[in-house]
């Protein structure tokens, strides 16, 4: 049995000593002072003697802005390929696929700058960004391919309206996420994730080019680039070390002749996102209800990015406010995005690897992240010239930061008491049930349509499944047994 631990104010968790990357002083910048502009001792949260946490520390606009673009890269390709699928499945035209392209860089923007600098009731002030989300994507086009994309349009803000409606009932209902919860959440997220980023570089079983040699090599050089970069540089060039891995894979992909440059000259110069692409918006409840339905879930999972994230940071927070905050980010970015046409956003883990492996924990830098693909957004040329990178160069990236993720839950429930038998046994049927749809794709494909979708979100199901078994063996088996012995006690007298 491990020993009892504070916690934090109203979250019922522990809070943490994040260990120092390589080479990190007590801020979790660099040695050198590249990822701080500080100087001296820390308290116990990170916290500098003037009462500023590295988090809100500003630093130089060009580092800043070097940072961001780390970001952007490494999440560019999401938004990307979520409107690449958009378009393929739905028959789209090129013009507004542009226009759509356009629409989820400037939206992802925006909400990594509500996530990050929290304005009003809105973000949680952590480094977050934003992106279009791929089960919420899977959803839309569902809804759009039975009911029409007007009435999908319509179902993204209706339930971005629902969030706003059910969020009071579900703040109430974060006891039931503590670090158990969350972290085997945290694990399914890292697994699903690393499993996306090696599709970009595999591609799907069963299709053309599946496993091509040329791929896998680009993948796997790419990694390698990153490790001797990370190996090999100190300071600024250590925390960029994702950045100029990916810039590297982008030149040997070149070399081999994997980069068509002539596609980045093609069409103008500016492109601006169009309100209402599909026409106005038709509102139907009983279409909306399956991504209504997932976003309950989409806030279990927004929970387990902000604690994370926080962790990550090594900022104490109150789950209390700093989860609905988020949520509240989600939701407003959300309900913007269904007037440009686009699915659901979400806050991203993606970042949240980036930040352990640079230790680089300012929300500037995604902040200003946001301000770049704002400008992406509008600046025609630079979204095809990112769209250039080869995807499996993106997946060779992708696949370390998001398997730092899978550490992280890792971490967490390390924390969480597994010397109990029963936190064990909650731990092991989650992960059985939420990896299941991961680890073996149509494994409910016989089901009804709006229920496979939602079987079919490994972590909305290993949340539920952990949460539901936190709930009976922490809560309603201890209250059943308390009552049997009051009971008997009473039969004694």
């Amino acid at each position: 049995m491990s020993s009892p631990r504070p916690t934090l104010p109203g979250s019922h968790q522990p809070p943490t000593r994040q260990p120092k990357p390589p080479g990190a002083d007590s801020t979790g910048a660099d040695s050198t002072g590249a990822g701080s502009t500080g100087s001296g001792t820390t308290g116990p949260d990170g916290a500098r003697p003037d009462g500023v946490h590295p988090v809100d520390e500003s630093r130089p606009l060009g580092r800043i802005l070097l940072f961001g673009i780390q970001h952007v890269l490494v999440m560019a390709a999401t938004p990307i390929s979520a409107i690449f699928l958009m378009s393929a499945t739905l028959r789209l035209d090129p013009h507004l696929t542009v226009d759509l392209l356009s629409a989820a860089f400037v939206l992802s923007g925006v909400g990594s700058l509500i996530q990050s600098l929290g304005p009003w009731k809105f973000g949680p002030r952590l480094p977050f960004v934003m992106l279009p989300g791929g089960a919420p994507l899977i959803l839309f086009l569902a809804i759009a391919e039975q009911h029409g994309l007007r009435t999908a349009t319509g179902a993204v803000i209706l339930t971005a309206l629902f969030s706003f409606v059910v969020l009071p009932v579900f703040s109430r209902l974060l006891a039931l996420f503590p670090a158990l919860v969350i972290g085997t959440m945290i694990v399914i997220v890292g697994v699903n994730l690393v499993k996306v980023g090696a599709v970009l570089v595999t591609g799907r079983p069963g299709e053309p080019g599946f496993a091509d040699p040329v791929n896998l090599g680009l993948g796997m050089a790419t990694i390698g680039f990153t490790v001797v970069c990370y190996l090999l540089s100190t300071g600024v060039l250590r925390q960029l070390a994702v950045m100029l891995g990916l810039l590297a894979g982008t030149a040997f992909a070149a070399v081999l002749g994997s980069v068509d440059f002539g596609r980045a000259a093609e069409g103008g110069l500016f492109n601006a996102p169009q309100p209402l692409p599909f026409g106005s918006p038709r509102f139907d409840l009983v279409a909306a209800l399956p991504l209504m339905l997932y976003s309950l879930a989409s806030m279990a999972e927004a929970t387990g990015q902000t604690v994370i994230n926080a962790e990550a940071v090594g900022k104490e927070i109150d789950r209390r406010t700093a989860v609905p905050r988020t949520i509240r980010g989600d939701a407003l970015t959300s309900l913007a995005g269904g007037f440009l046409g686009l699915p659901l956003m979400v806050t991203s883990g993606e970042n949240i690897g980036i930040v352990r492996v640079t230790g680089v924990r300012s929300r500037f830098v995604t902040a200003a992240a946001g301000l770049v693909l704002i400008a992406i957004g509008f600046l025609a040329p630079v979204t095809r010239a990112i769209s250039l990178i080869p995807s499996a160069v993106i997946g060779g990236t992708a696949m370390v930061v998001f398997a730092v993720i899978t550490v992280l839950g890792i971490q967490m429930l390390g924390r969480s008491d597994l010397d109990r038998h029963t936190n064990t046994f909650v731990c092991a049927v989650a992960l059985a049930l939420g990896l299941l749809p991961i680890l073996v794709p149509g494994v409910y494909a016989g089901f009804p349509p709006n229920l496979r979708i939602l079987l079919e979100s490994g972590v909305a199901v290993g949340a539920f499944t952990a949460a539901l078994l936190h709930f009976l063996f922490h809560h309603v088996r201890p209250g059943l047994a308390a009552r049997v012995a009051s009971a008997r006690t009473e039969s004694d007298r």
